[in-house]
C-alpha cells in the first residue's frame, strides 16, 4: 500500500521517549501509514524493529561535522516519505506524544490547505508525567504561552514565523519541494526551524495553527539557557544572520552574555568571549 500520511522522527538517544511516541502514534485515531525514523549517530536505534500496527523504517542520518546533523536528518525523512509516496508529512520531535486527533488534524489540514506550513500546540509534561497513560494526556493539557493555542476544532493562519518550531508541524508534499526543506547549513542546535519558518513565508506562503494537532513534550532534564549548545547557537546563529540580515535567539544570548561567554561586536554580531574561546 502507498503511504499517504507519514510522520518522520529524528533521533539521538532518547529511546523511551521514542517507544511512547510509537505507541502514541499507534493509539491516533487515525493511523499513519508510515513512521519514518532517522537515527542520528546512534547504532542502537538503527537496529529498532518495534511491533504493532505502524509501518516503521529506521534510516540513518547523515554525518555532521559539527554535531548532529538536525536539519539534514529531517530532511532525509521528509524525502523518503515522499518519495514512498506521503503527501502529507508529519515532523515529530522524539519527545512528543501525540494526542488521539493530532494525525487526523494534521492529515485534514494540510490537505484543505497545502500551501500552509502547520504546527500545532504542545505542551510540556512535568516530570511526575514522564510515564502518565496515554489515555490522561487531554487532562493535562496546557499548551506552551509562547505559542498560539487554538481550541480543538481550530485553525488559525498568518502564523509568524519567527514562532514556528520543529516539536510538531506538518506540510504537504508539493509545498516542501516547492521551499525546499530545511537549510542544512545549520548542525547541531538552534535556528533551522526559524530559518524554515522564514524560508515559507518568503516563498509567499502562510504559517497555521491548528488545534486539533496537540502534542506532549515529554520530560527530560535540560539547562536554561542552554549552555552545552552554546557553540551550535553561535555558529548557527551567524549562519541566520547571512542569510536573513538578523540574529535570532537573542534571548539566550543575551543570557550568555551575563554570564562571560559571549560578547556583541559593533557590527551586531555576537562571538564568544577570548577566554572562552581558548578553552
Amino acid at each position: 500500500m502507498t503511504p499517504r500520511v507519514a510522520v518522520v522522527t529524528i533521533a539521538h538517544g532518547r529511546h523511551r521517549h521514542l517507544e511512547r511516541q510509537h505507541a502514541s502514534l499507534a493509539a491516533s485515531s487515525v493511523l499513519p501509514e508510515m513512521h519514518v525514523v532517522v537515527a542520528m549517530d546512534d547504532v542502537v536505534l538503527e537496529r529498532w524493529r518495534p511491533d504493532g500496527p505502524l509501518r516503521t523504517q529506521v534510516l540513518r542520518s547523515p554525518t555532521g561535522r559539527h554535531g548532529l546533523p538536525l536539519a539534514a536528518a529531517r530532511n532525509r525523512g521528509f524525502e523518503h516519505a515522499i518519495a514512498a509516496g506521503a503527501d502529507v508529512v508529519i515532523g515529530l520531535d522524539v519527545d512528543c506524544l501525540v494526542g488521539p486527533r493530532t494525525v487526523a488534524g494534521y492529515r485534514d489540514a494540510v490537505r484543505d490547505q497545502p500551501d500552509v506550513l502547520w504546527s500545532g500546540p504542545v505542551t510540556y509534561l512535568p516530570r511526575e508525567a514522564r510515564e502518565c497513560a496515554l489515555e490522561d494526556l487531554a487532562e493535562l493539557d496546557a499548551p506552551h504561552p509562547a505559542r498560539p493555542a487554538p481550541r480543538p476544532g481550530e485553525r488559525t493562519l498568518d502564523g509568524n514565523p519567527d514562532l514556528f518550531w520543529s516539536l510538531s508541524f506538518a506540510a504537504h508534499a508539493t509545498g516542501w519541494a516547492a521551499v525546499g526543506g530545511f537549510c542544512e547549513e545549520y548542525v547541531g542546535y538552534g535556528a533551522e526551524d526559524t530559518d524554515l519558518g522564514w524560508s515559507w513565508a518568503a516563498s509567499g506562503r502562510s504559517l497555521g495553527w491548528v488545534g486539533d494537532a496537540r502534542a506532549y513534550h515529554q520530560h527530560h532534564e535540560s539547562e536554561n539557557p542552554p549552555v552545552q549548545h552554546l557553540d551550535d547557537i553561535v555558529r548557527n546563529g551567524e549562519v541566520f544572520a547571512r542569510r536573513w540580515g538578523r540574529w535570532p535567539m537573542e534571548g539566550w544570548l543575551a543570557q550568555f552574555e551575563q554570564m562571560g561567554l559571549v560578547s556583541r561586536e559593533p557590527d551586531g554580531s555576537w562571538v564568544r568571549t577570548a577566554s572562552e574561546a581558548a578553552r
